[in-house]
C-alpha cells in the first residue's frame, strides 16, 4: 500500500511538471508566432518600401503621408500604429516604413520595427519567467528569462525612441 501511495505522488508531481512546462512552451509559442507575424513586414523582402511622415495622431494609430521608394508608385495617406512612433506622433522626421500587403496599414522597418515587434514575446518572457520561478523553482532559469525579456522591452523603447 505504501509504494502504491509513493507511486501516486510521484506520478503527481510528474503530472504538474508537465502541466507547467506546457503552459510555458505554449505562452512562448503563441508570443513567439504572433511576434513574428508582425516582424515579417518590417524584415522581409517583397514588401512595399518607403518614408512615412506623420500628420496626426488619434489615441490608437496616427496618420500620415506615404512616399514610396518606387518611381511608379503614388504617394497616399497611411496609418501606422501609435506605439511604434517616435514621441507619439509629435515628430515631424519621415520613418522608414514598409506597407503590409493589401492594406493601407504600415509598419516601421530597421531595428525599431523588429524591436516593436517582438514586444509580445518579451512579455511572455517575463510571465514565463514568473510560472517558471514559482510553480517549479527554478530560480536561475526564471532570472535569465526575466532579464531576457526586460532587455528585449527596453531595446524596443530605446529603438523606438529615435
Amino acid at each position: 500500500m505504501r509504494r502504491a501511495g509513493e507511486r501516486a505522488v510521484g506520478l503527481v508531481l510528474l503530472l504538474r511538471l508537465l502541466a507547467v512546462w506546457a503552459v510555458v512552451l505554449v505562452l512562448l509559442g503563441t508570443a513567439g508566432w504572433a511576434s513574428w507575424r508582425g516582424c515579417q513586414d518590417a524584415v522581409l523582402g517583397g514588401r512595399e518600401r518607403g518614408t512615412l511622415t506623420v500628420a496626426s495622431c488619434d489615441p490608437g494609430v496616427c496618420r500620415g503621408s506615404y512616399v514610396p521608394d518606387g518611381p511608379d508608385s503614388a504617394s497616399r495617406v497611411v496609418t501606422v500604429d501609435r506605439s511604434g512612433v517616435p514621441e507619439g506622433g509629435r515628430s515631424a522626421e519621415p520613418l522608414a516604413v514598409a506597407i503590409r500587403p493589401g492594406t493601407s496599414e504600415a509598419v516601421r522597418t530597421g531595428w525599431a520595427g523588429v524591436l516593436h515587434a517582438w514586444i509580445p514575446f518579451g512579455g511572455a518572457l517575463l510571465l514565463a519567467s514568473v510560472v517558471l520561478g514559482v510553480a517549479l523553482r527554478m530560480r536561475r532559469t526564471a532570472w535569465v528569462g526575466a532579464v531576457l525579456g526586460v532587455a528585449l522591452l527596453c531595446g524596443a523603447f530605446a529603438a523606438n525612441s529615435f
